[in-house]
Parts: structure tokens; C-alpha cells; sequence
């Protein structure tokens, strides 16, 4: 078995080109307003609605609410046209229709509601806290996760959390990536830690396990541009900018340990694209141990994908004081090592990399 660490360093690039892509979260405010008891409300076309579709005709009866919110209202059959229900959203109405929305407590609107979950809180103050997430534990409600999450826990943890949008999540980690996350508890706070995160200021390193031993330089760094797989849309894909929608990413990969059959490797991360570090290893040939989606393979010693945020280090938004922190290896990412023969060394892994 084998440790190092060298000052060679490939970089694996393409050529990215865009860097735009966002999607819409249901606020706080919005799912504890759809929370409450049914409601209707009335109106009628004006003219200068005349030949628009259902679900732009309706927002003026409710202007609280996303677009995107009343179209599930709609297609939910939720709104009626003079006195019938339409689940078409692309319904063009007329001037003079009579509209009507009721709004109904949804499976979205009930999971924004505290729920008592042990969570381990590395650090606390007034603007913040740092969480160390288990594996198994969903960040956000989303479809076929509407309770049981992060973000339950935090609203049951710290009742002042309420008052910040998504309860002061402001970045996450995967159901089964296990480690540190930073939460916010004031609306400043959050502000300040979404801008750091945006000017790549934020920094994240993670531990991962791939497949097959390491060969060549020791420190890689690729830059390839994420986005939806073509072939496979629940997967995520290293993707060309010309031809399919993507954001540019980019990993440093730095060898922590070899063995016949895996590698330990420290990963840090410049930007925060949707399950990017597993994409990037699978893309150089070293899918994470056990992460099936992206081709790993099953492994007798871990049931899920081997990645742990392992490191959390930012500037505080509000003091200024540098903080850093550290999460210890959890037992079953120790007893994948174990049986791969990988030997984890903590020095080795905070140890400065030139160029990285």
C-alpha cells in the first residue's frame, strides 16, 4: 500500500461557455401560507388578460404564490372558468370570464412543519450554525420526501430559523453523502453566505472512495461543465455546452491513499453543481464505491455512495473571524477503508496542495 502526495498535476478541462442555469424553491412564507385552511377566491378576466392562459389569468387572485404553485393548483383542479373546473394550465381565457381558485393544503405546503430529529450542531451562535448531516437524511422536502428532513429538524431545533426563506439552508449535500453543511439563522446571514458561496469563497472538501487504484499525477483538476444527461434525465452528465444546457464545474482531486481495487481521495470543490463530485470521478474512470447511478458498483461494506464532506471553512458574513471546521470520518465510511486497505491520514489530508 501506498500514500503520496506530489507536486505533479494534470488538469482535465473542456471549454465551458455558460454559467446561468437556476431553478424556482418554494419559500417559507409561500408553503406556510398554503398551509392554512382551504380559501376561495374570485375574479373576472380583464381586458388586458383577454387570450392569456389559465395560469397567468389566475395570478392576480393570488398574487403570493408562484407561477409555477398555481399551475400544480390547476392541473390539480383547483380553478374553474365560469362555474367549471379546466386542469389545463394552457387554457386561453376571455375577457369577462368569471375565475375561481381555491387554494388547498398540499403535500408541498404541510412539510415546512418543525419535527424533532437529532441533529449534531458542530457550532452555534447568533447568525449560524454548522451541521454535521448523517448519511440517509434528505436536506430539502421534495417528491417522496415530504417530512423527515434537514430542513424539519432545523424549524423543530430553532424555532427563530422560521424567519429565514428555506430555514436558512443555503446550500446541500446528497441524501447519502454524509458531513458538514452551513445553515443560517438570520436573514442577513444568509444573504452574506449565499454571495460568499456564489464568489466561490465558501470552501468545501470532501472525502470519496472511488474504484480502481489511482495512476498518474497525484493532484487532477477538472473542469468540465455539468448538466441533465440527454440519454437519462434524472442523471446528471459532464455535457457539451454547444449541444445541451449545463453550468461549468469544476474539482480538484487530490490521492490520499492506493490500494488494488480503490482509491481514498480528497476532493475540493470550486463550484457546487448538482451531484458534481460523483459525475467528475465517474468521468476520469473512478466512480464512487456503491454509487450505482453513476457506475459504481455494490459493496458488501458500505450501502451507499462513498462521499463524506469532510471540511467546512468560510470568513463569518457578520464578524469577520476566519472559522474552519471538521467532521471525523463516519463508522461505515471507516469500515469501507478497512476493507479496501485504504488508511486514512487527517495531517495528509489538510495538508496544503500548491495550485490547488
Amino acid at each position: 500500500m501506498q500514500s503520496f502526495l506530489n507536486q505533479g498535476k494534470t488538469i482535465i478541462s473542456t471549454d465551458p461557455q455558460r454559467d446561468d442555469a437556476s431553478e424556482d424553491v418554494l419559500g417559507l412564507d409561500e408553503a406556510e401560507a398554503l398551509a392554512q385552511e382551504s380559501e376561495l377566491r374570485h375574479g373576472t378576466v380583464s381586458l388586458s388578460l383577454h387570450g392569456e392562459r389559465l395560469d397567468r389569468a389566475l395570478a392576480p387572485l393570488a398574487p403570493e404564490f408562484s407561477r409555477s404553485y398555481l399551475q400544480q393548483l390547476v392541473e390539480a383542479g383547483w380553478a374553474q372558468v365560469n362555474g367549471k373546473v379546466l386542469t389545463k394550465q394552457s387554457h386561453k381565457v376571455k375577457v369577462g370570464d368569471a375565475l375561481q381558485l381555491e387554494l388547498q393544503p398540499t403535500p408541498q405546503s404541510q412539510a415546512f412543519k418543525p419535527e424533532a430529529i437529532d441533529l449534531d450542531v458542530v457550532y452555534q451562535d447568533a447568525h449560524l450554525m454548522v451541521i454535521n448531516k448523517p448519511a440517509g437524511l434528505v436536506v430539502h422536502p421534495a417528491p417522496g420526501n415530504w417530512s423527515g428532513t434537514l430542513l424539519n429538524g432545523l424549524l423543530a431545533l430553532d424555532p427563530k430559523i422560521s424567519e429565514v426563506p428555506r430555514a436558512g439552508i443555503v446550500h446541500r449535500l446528497d441524501k447519502d453523502t454524509s458531513g458538514l453543511m452551513v445553515v443560517a439563522r438570520s436573514r442577513l446571514a444568509m444573504d452574506a453566505l449565499v454571495q460568499a458561496i456564489a464568489a466561490r469563497t465558501v470552501s468545501r472538501q470532501y472525502l470519496a472512495v472511488g474504484h480502481k487504484p489511482w495512476s498518474g499525477a497525484a493532484t487532477v483538476t477538472v473542469q468540465a461543465p455539468i448538466g441533465r444527461d440527454p440519454r437519462n434525465r434524472p442523471r446528471m452528465a459532464v455535457v457539451d455546452l454547444l449541444k445541451s444546457p449545463g453550468k461549468t464545474a469544476q474539482t480538484d482531486f487530490i490521492l490520499l491513499d492506493n490500494a488494488v481495487d480503490a482509491c481514498l481521495v480528497r476532493c475540493v470543490l470550486h463550484t457546487g453543481r448538482t451531484h458534481q463530485i460523483r459525475v467528475h470521478m465517474a468521468s476520469i474512470g473512478h466512480p464512487l464505491v456503491a454509487d450505482t447511478v453513476y457506475g459504481g458498483s455494490a459493496s458488501d461494506a458500505m450501502a451507499r455512495q462513498a462521499l463524506h464532506a469532510f471540511r467546512l471553512a468560510f470568513v463569518h458574513p457578520m464578524t469577520g473571524e476566519p472559522l474552519a471546521f471538521e467532521a471525523p470520518v463516519p463508522p461505515d465510511f471507516q469500515k469501507l477503508l478497512d476493507f479496501q486497505g485504504l488508511s486514512y491520514n487527517r495531517a495528509l489530508a489538510l495538508k496544503p496542495v500548491r495550485g490547488v
